[in-house]
């Protein structure tokens, strides 16, 4: 069995991923838990948030690397999570903001079978070295 995903995305996420794509370049998304919205997830062009050794690297969502704080990772390492979309304006700095819309997460724990093939993570130093 392959590994199990940690992060998926809705196809309205996708859809507005490459809108933003097209209009910046090479995306990331980072979700920090912090204030200010700060636990939802944020998107950003690529390089434009520094991750290092306080961040994990979950995976790739619609071709764009998703990096959550080590802290907040510690709660959800136990959901799954998918990337969705909603109207409305979040106070971040998310380059989806001044459309009217926001990304964010919706999760479920894994399955006892998920869990057992989970994808493993790696910490956002570690991502950059090996790129």
């Amino acid at each position: 069995m392959d590994n199990t995903a940690r992060i998926a995305a809705s196809p309205e996420a996708i859809e507005l991923i490459e809108r933003l794509r097209n209009e910046y370049g090479e995306l990331m998304f980072h979700q920090s838990g912090g204030c200010c919205d700060g636990s939802q997830p944020m998107c950003f062009e690529k390089g434009e948030f520094r991750v290092g050794e306080s961040d994990v690297y979950l995976g790739d969502v619609a071709g764009c690397g998703f990096f959550m704080a080590r802290d907040q990772f510690e709660y959800w390492q136990h959901t799954h999570l998918t990337l969705d979309v909603t109207k409305g304006r979040g106070s971040s700095f998310s380059l989806e903001i001044p459309l009217g819309l926001r990304f964010m997460i919706r999760s479920r724990l894994f399955s006892d079978e998920e869990a057992a093939h989970m994808s493993p993570v790696i910490s956002g130093e570690a991502y950059l070295e090996r790129r």
